[in-house]
């Protein structure tokens, strides 16, 4: 770690174009790690860009920062100028180049080096320049907090850098109830409060802030699109482009929705299917020593943490639903037998 550190400082005395960038689709932990870091950068002076693939939910709009963040899909020209101009760029929350969808290549073909900091399984190490990898942390904002840390940056740390950190390890710790939750986590989210983060209000602008139609949406979900598998113990929720038209979908409408499918008694294995953007995606959650990243990986050219993995289907949503009810099967003994 403090050879890491030291190649980083260097890096950091040489360049001052920075630029900052998270997979496709980012969720808090992404732009909470994102725009911690910028907070902590543009502070020293740095000239610092945040990109995202794409757009991102509104309820993480409220991130100090959010203003100044360019979305590649909506801004190409731009963002593929400062990414060419850029002396070092940050790969926060990812190890796949591939999650950066279409700005992928972009990014690959910069001439900047590149720092890599994640906590998922098996980082593509060629693709960086320095790598921080850790898939014991619970979420890359805990690794760019021990980072800030190490750089000795730490009284930097004001209520905006605390408050984005504060809800990357929120949102990737599911509230703090994963396993992933330990002590060391604890006892950052206490720093990051006593450095001004308002925990109550944090809570409330990411998980209390749905719109009329996210509720209906989630209620639909429950009510006519909820299948269970109690032989199995496993539950799919599913929607089609048209149902999500429906209800009026916005990026992060159905953010949540998987977890309430496993909240059901003795369901350990519970996938959500959406048809987005031409695309058939799946969310898989698992309880216990369920892995369902490897399911993802096998079946979905996908990948993840081992409770919480994320796939791809290449058929439509029902053929997606049959080829799940013949995993089920096959991963029968093994979802009956998993242990809690």
């Amino acid at each position: 770690m403090q050879e890491k550190i030291n190649a980083l400082k260097q890096l950091l005395s040489e360049n001052k174009n920075i630029l900052i960038t998270v997979h496709r689709g980012p969720d808090g932990d992404a732009m909470g790690s994102a725009l911690g870091f910028y907070n902590v950068l543009v502070q020293l002076g740095y000239n610092v860009n945040v990109i995202t693939p794409n757009d991102y939910a509104s309820f993480l709009h409220w991130m100090p920062g959010n203003d100044k963040v360019i979305v590649f899909t909506q801004e190409e020209k731009r963002t593929i100028e400062i990414t060419e101009k850029a002396d070092l760029i940050f790969l926060l929350d990812f190890g796949q180049i591939a999650r950066l969808d279409s700005y992928a290549n972009t990014v690959q073909n910069a001439t900047a080096k590149k720092v890599m900091i994640d906590h998922h399984q098996q980082p593509d190490e060629s693709i960086s320049d320095i790598l921080f990898s850790d898939v014991t942390a619970c979420a890359t904002a805990q690794i760019v907090f021990e980072i800030i840390d190490s750089l000795d940056w730490k009284h930097l740390i004001n209520k905006e850098v605390a408050e984005c950190l504060y809800a990357g390890i929120m949102t990737d710790t599911g509230s703090f109830k994963y396993s992933s939750t330990t002590e060391k986590t604890h006892h950052i989210i206490a720093e990051l409060i006593g450095k001004g983060a308002n925990n109550s209000k944090i809570h409330d602008l990411v998980y209390d802030n749905f719109s009329e139609n996210r509720v209906k949406l989630f209620g639909y979900c429950l009510n006519q699109k909820l299948l269970l598998f109690k032989e199995n113990n496993s539950a799919i929720i599913s929607l089609t482009a048209e149902e999500l038209e429906r209800f009026n979908f916005q990026k992060g409408d159905t953010e949540g929705v998987v977890n309430y499918a496993l909240t059901i008694e003795d369901v350990i294995f519970a996938v959500f299917i959406a048809e987005k953007e031409g695309m058939v995606k799946l969310s898989l959650r698992s309880k216990g020593d369920f892995k369902v990243n490897e399911i993802a990986k096998k079946y979905f050219n996908g990948g993840g943490h081992m409770n919480a993995a994320g796939g791809i289907s290449d058929v439509s949503v029902e053929k997606t639903i049959e080829i799940l009810k013949k995993i089920f099967k096959e991963y029968k003994t093994q979802l009956n037998n998993t242990k809690l």
